[in-house]
């Protein structure tokens, strides 16, 4: 661990009811056992009486109770986790709307995609009176709009999942739900000063992957709604901060001399992560001392920041979870993602005629471009590849960059800075870049693999997911070229069949998928998989606007 650990930076305050929570949560694995047990259940619960007859009630109850006697207490005490929310009929829902998915002309897919888009009445809630009367009873944040939530224990709204619904949403023609979806992360941003990862008040200590400014262009694109852009150009002013100070501020030199800042994923906690209290605790288990239990508490949160909890990705050993070390590693998508945000504010200052504001980022994404090139850029693989920081300098900045310290691993994410202009305008770089890809291990039958290492975490292979699907295949399509179109559109066709297929077999759409079989969805990690999906129904819903789906074209391999 790095003597630097003690400057490890904020931790976020908490609240009694999480703290309470997590030891009913404790007690409930210890008496209901392991098997189908899930910790986020019991953060989710609502009280239905004060906090300190709840606490009374369960310190009597300690010592010798049976399950019987738990589950009477969790009934008398709680309302179940998700009775905070309420079912929510969305006003520009349709059951098929006027100019939907015009190029799917195969009367199969089109049935299934109407499907897809009746989905979004099932995910869509609205935030129950009792959480805006009594908000302390409760970990749920009252956002101030309806909101479409992922989905099965996901029962709240998520960041970056967000994007994906939104753009699912538009398919849809569901443009006043997008911007209620919106207008809750703003509320988030604006209140805290960064979006949360999710509207739970133990989700305060970090955000996830910022996308804020790419759901208001999407949606600004499609409406043309210039009221939405003056309400979210403070809250993400207030983000771009976020994200370019303080620990997720790194600046490095690079081979050139050249001095450039980077961010990076940083939670501000050091615990187990309320929702994953217990799971957390074992991991730890096997440290020794309370200063690496927390030093793993802080990666692990940090590692949740990422939006991919987990991977091999941020451990210097996949063989061993207690090597997490996400604060260590300048990640090339969060950077990407950071640059669209540039892009997009000033976008939106010149849109409202705010010159300076305009002129200030268009020198930022500039200054970010050149970092993204000079430090995550290797021209002999074709990708964009994470930087590991030293631990010889930690305690000091700027880091001195090193090529040994690139992560030579073949992740999706290597891809991602495609999605962003400039790079898909480039087309050398688009050239090398689809080359690689076509022969990077990653492309399987039925989509893109995440990495290509089998860790066991749910962010490696075998599995896809949605989000890193969409973006690999948009930027290819963005880039203009003939090839690059051509390799998204087979991507985006294997996808669409294992959706489907899953569908078919399940009846459900789920988180992810594995992309060596057709119709298999994913497994590993921390949580059995979770069904509903927003960000797999916003896909497949954007693939199947983009490129349609033939007549003539076989959805399942027949045979």
């Amino acid at each position: 661990m790095s003597s630097c650990s003690s400057a490890r930076g904020p931790v976020a305050p908490s609240v009694p009811l999480i703290a309470f929570l997590e030891r009913v949560q404790e007690a409930a694995l210890s008496i209901f056992g392991a098997s189908g047990f899930d910790p986020k259940r019991y953060v989710d619960l609502s009280l239905k009486s004060d906090l300190p007859a709840a606490e009374r009630a369960f310190d009597e109850l300690r010592a010798s109770a049976t399950a019987q006697d738990w589950e009477t207490f969790i009934r008398s005490y709680f309302e179940d986790a998700g009775g905070d929310l309420e079912h929510y009929e969305p006003p520009d829902y349709t059951p098929e709307p006027e100019g939907f998915l015009p190029a799917v002309k195969s009367r199969e897919m089109r049935e299934w995609a109407l499907e897809v888009h009746a989905l979004w009445k099932s995910l869509s809630r609205k935030i129950s009176d009792g959480v805006r009367t009594r908000p302390d009873s409760h970990t749920l944040i009252p956002v101030p709009n309806p909101l479409v939530i992922p989905g099965s224990r996901f029962r709240e709204a998520y960041y970056w999942d967000s994007y994906w619904v939104i753009r699912g949403l538009l398919a849809s023609k569901m443009y006043e739900t997008a911007k209620a979806v919106v207008k809750n992360l703003i509320y988030l941003a604006n209140r805290y000063g960064y979006v949360l990862n999710g509207a739970r008040a133990y989700y305060t200590n970090r955000s996830q992957p910022p996308l804020l400014s790419a759901m208001v262009r999407e949606i600004y694109d499609a409406t043309h709604d210039l009221e939405l852009v003056k309400i979210s150009l403070q809250a993400l002013l207030n983000e771009y901060e976020f994200w370019n100070s303080g620990k997720h501020k790194v600046t490095i030199q690079d081979a050139e001399g050249r001095i450039h800042t980077l961010s990076r994923y940083y939670a501000k906690w050091d615990k187990p992560r309320p929702e994953s209290s217990t799971t957390d605790k074992e991991s730890a288990s096997k440290l020794s001392s309370a200063s690496e239990k927390a030093n793993l508490y802080w990666e692990l949160a940090s590692a949740a920041e990422s939006g991919w909890d987990f991977s091999a990705r941020w451990m210097r050993d996949p063989l061993d979870f207690t090597t997490m070390a996400a604060t260590s590693v300048l990640p090339v998508d969060l950077n990407a993602f950071i640059l669209g945000m540039e892009h997009d504010i000033a976008f939106f200052a010149e849109v409202i005629g705010d010159k300076s504001t305009f002129e200030r980022f268009v020198m930022a994404s500039e200054a970010r471009k050149e970092a993204i090139t000079s430090i995550f850029w290797n021209e002999q693989k074709g990708q964009w590849l994470d930087y590991w920081l030293n631990y010889s300098n930690s305690c000091s900045e700027p880091y001195i960059w090193d090529t040994l310290n690139q992560n030579q691993n073949v992740y999706a994410s290597n891809f991602v800075p495609l999605w962003i202009n400039p790079f898909y305008s480039d087309a050398s770089m688009v050239h090398k870049v689809v080359n690689s890809l076509k022969h990077s291990g990653l492309l399987q039958a039925s989509g893109i693999a995440t990495s290509l290492q089998n860790s066991g975490q749910q962010w490696d292979f075998p599995n896809g997911w949605a989000p890193l699907q969409h973006m690999i295949v948009e930027g290819l399509v963005k880039s203009g070229s003939t090839d690059a179109r051509q390799m998204a559109e087979d991507i985006a066709a294997r996808w669409i069949r294992t959706n489907y297929a899953a569908y078919k077999q399940t009846g459900k759409m789920h988180e992810k998928y594995n992309v060596v079989n057709c119709g298999e969805f994913g497994g590993g990690g921390e949580y059995v998989p979770q069904t509903g999906f927003g960000w797999s129904n916003g896909v497949v819903l954007a693939f199947l606007e983009e490129f349609g789906w033939p007549q003539d074209r076989e959805i399942i391999d027949r045979e």
